[in-house]
């Protein structure tokens, strides 16, 4: 399977309005690697990596066409059970976005959703994936206290334990540790360490330095074009294009402040 793609876009393009903000997108996402998805603000970054679970469903405008094959499936198909693809797919925001209850209710929440009662299954998981992302130790002795209590960083770990308790295949960051102080930052870039191995991972990241650091797999896009992509050394190192070597290098000043595109 490591050799193999659990998502592939084809000849994808996504409109908001009038807004063509992807253009004929083809991409295959390396299974059970990191892939950061770099670029400009308001380039496309987001909305490629929102396309692979449906979150932008609801924008207004938005059309698409195109295909987002996940395991083989088409997931813009009509016939799509878009309860059963997201499933697949843990999702850490740009902040923490902790449900209202408390820090083990928040973990318990996704299995309880998918038909587990059991209040020992339900322990096992909630220890199993609090330890999975580093906040066991910190929690253990207050899990039924609100989860809004915890620091903004325990607050994004604990989404972290929340996604991977659904035993998702694929986890996505927006921009994850851009809220975070440098200490916790450097939690969940850790955690991304440990985990990249047992899925596959899809971050967009504004910083060069932490797509150097974690990323197996490079997707630039300017514009709403995918410009380059392929593995993290050789992008970096040997661009094939002038605008990703202008990028990686920080001397990117070609004008592009009135064409944002989310």
């Amino acid at each position: 399977m490591s050799g193999q793609s659990h998502i592939s876009v084809k000849n994808l393009n996504i409109w908001y309005g009038k807004q063509h903000a992807l253009q004929n997108i083809n991409l295959d996402i390396p299974n059970k690697k990191l892939t950061a998805i770099i670029g400009p603000s308001g380039c496309g970054k987001t909305t490629l990596l929102k396309s692979f679970n449906r979150l932008l469903d609801l924008q207004d405008g938005f059309k698409i066409s195109g295909k987002v094959l996940v395991d083989g499936e088409d997931i813009y198909d009509p016939k799509v059970e878009v309860t059963h693809l997201r499933k697949k797919m843990g999702l850490l925001s740009q902040r923490p976005c902790v449900l209202p209850m408390s820090i083990y209710e928040n973990v318990a929440y996704g299995p309880r959703l998918h038909g587990i009662k059991d209040k020992r299954v339900l322990d096992e998981i909630v220890e199993r994936y609090l330890q999975e992302a580093s906040l066991w130790s910190e929690v253990k002795d207050r899990l039924h206290q609100p989860a809004s209590r915890l620091s903004i960083g325990q607050q994004q770990r604990l989404c972290l334990a929340r996604g991977l308790a659904v035993e998702p295949e694929v986890i996505l960051g927006d921009e994850p540790t851009s809220a975070l102080d440098p200490i916790s930052a450097e939690r969940i870039e850790q955690r991304f360490m440990e985990l990249k191995g047992k899925y596959t991972m899809v971050i967009v990241t504004h910083l060069l330095r932490q797509a150097k650091r974690l990323a197996d797999y490079i997707v630039f896009i300017y514009l709403g074009q995918v410009i380059e992509h392929g593995p993290a050394r050789e992008l970096f190192e040997k661009p094939k294009d002038s605008r990703t070597k202008a990028y990686v290098e920080g001397s990117f000043i070609e004008g592009y402040a009135n064409q944002y595109v989310i």
